[in-house]
């Protein structure tokens, strides 16, 4: 596991597995410069 990130990091990219299929890479097909990403874990 690499160091946490601090406030002004850049986040490094990562590919995602979409739930209804696909994949995204964050933070290259984000069209903006500040965003939100939730992981859920779902409902146990």
């Amino acid at each position: 596991m690499g160091e946490k990130l601090r406030s002004g990091d850049t986040l490094p990219a990562f590919t995602l597995e979409l739930v209804g299929g696909g994949t995204t890479t964050l933070p290259t097909d984000l069209n903006t410069d500040f965003g939100v990403v939730l992981f859920y874990r779902g409902h146990w």
